[in-house]
């Protein structure tokens, strides 16, 4: 009854606390009630008892030597279950293969390359491919050098659309005080892009590294 102090026998004692972190209390009262044929014992007593021991229950960690409840078990047929298991060979499709692409949240291409990331070890890496293309035709990119996408779209990897030129060009032809060269139309790109070259090389010459 409510109130009433539930008293328990010290093999009842013993029991719960041998079994109380290996199930649900749901399941621990009724082996116990099953157990001891106690009647007079609800599932609130089992886990008011708990917590007053300090019997924190099941924690979702096997206990050493643990036997799952399936082990040797073939897992049953099912035409349901069966229609959607993954076939050998299958690939999830978020796979991130050789040779897969991706594009930066700055427009560029990347490109997955068999070369070590030296971030993380992994086999392949990501590069840029517009540059990895262009070292492939032209070697690789002299120090001091970048390479400009000369039509404005950056996914255009082919090699014939980036030229390498100076870093310190970039801001001539777009910074704050630039020409505006990835606005400008189609047809005046190149006539920017050569005065441009003729301003950063004068300025060179003045300096005294031409």
């Amino acid at each position: 009854m409510k109130g009433s102090r539930i008293r328990y026998l010290p093999e009842e004692l013993a029991w719960i606390e041998a079994h109380y972190h290996d199930r649900s209390r749901a399941v621990l009262h009724a082996g116990f009630c099953f157990r001891f044929g106690r009647t007079d014992v609800s599932q609130d007593n089992i886990c008011g008892l708990c917590k007053r021991k300090g019997w924190a229950g099941s924690n979702g960690i096997f206990r050493k030597g643990h036997v799952p409840a399936n082990k040797g078990k073939k897992m049953p047929f099912n035409p349901n279950t069966a229609a959607n298991w993954f076939r050998k060979g299958h690939l999830p499709h978020n796979t991130r293969y050789l040779g897969h692409e991706r594009v930066t949240t700055d427009g560029y291409v990347e490109i997955s390359v068999a070369e070590t990331n030296p971030h993380t070890g992994y086999e392949r890496s990501y590069v840029a491919k517009h540059r990895h293309l262009w070292e492939a035709a032209h070697g690789p990119l002299p120090e001091g050098m970048v390479l400009k996408c000369l039509d404005g779209d950056k996914t255009n990897c082919d090699p014939a659309n980036w030229e390498a030129i100076p870093l310190a060009l970039l801001p001539r032809l777009n910074g704050r005080f630039g020409r505006g060269y990835d606005a400008a139309p189609a047809e005046v790109k190149p006539v920017i892009l050569a005065v441009c070259k003729l301003e950063h090389r004068a300025r060179e010459i003045r300096k005294g590294r031409g």
